[in-house]
């Protein structure tokens, strides 16, 4: 959620409530500044009003990269969004030509990104696996279409589409 705290809208990352022994009540929460980027801890009491920010969720599709940039595709008006790379994160390295991703946007800006929890990827590069190397569960080092290198099965090889969980970076399946 965002909110409006000390007159700068902030995308809140993370929240605790916490009552510690015979102390009141507080929440202690990590904010995302939107218009300088940066995050702080804050200590909020029971009793503070805080002012909620609408959050607007679009549907978008990868298009291509700029340099250090992300273009990202709205579907249903073709206007495109430029990101930063600081902003797509670690998405970036799950990000094909016309993937589906849910970019969720504060006051007209966009402030995350959300890749699906899995995505199907090109295997570019995969070593042949060494006969004779099949006791338990024996994985290899492949290389997929993005440039991230992963462990998997000694039976993937180079040109198969994989299953990828974009959550823990592993193999699943073939697709």
């Amino acid at each position: 959620m965002a909110i409006n705290y000390n007159g700068d809208i902030c995308v809140v990352l993370d929240f605790q409530h916490r009552t510690p022994g015979n102390l009141r009540a507080f929440v202690q929460a990590s904010l995302r500044s939107i218009r300088t980027g940066k995050s702080s801890d804050i200590r909020l009491s029971s009793t503070e009003k805080i002012e909620p920010v609408p959050m607007i969720a679009k549907k978008m599709e990868y298009s291509y990269k700029d340099g250090a940039d992300y273009v990202f595709t709205d579907p249903e008006n073709y206007e495109t969004v430029t990101l930063t790379s600081e902003l797509v994160g670690d998405a970036k390295n799950y990000l094909v030509e016309n993937g589906l991703v849910t970019v969720t946007f504060v006051e007209e800006k966009a402030v995350t990104v959300e890749i699906p929890s899995s995505v199907i990827l090109t295997v570019t590069d995969a070593p042949e696996g060494v006969r004779g190397d099949s006791a338990n569960n024996v994985q290899k080092a492949i290389i997929l279409e993005t440039g991230i290198t992963m462990q998997a099965p000694l039976f993937i090889k180079t040109g198969e589409k994989i299953r990828v969980d974009t959550r823990t970076g592993k193999y699943m399946e073939r697709a």
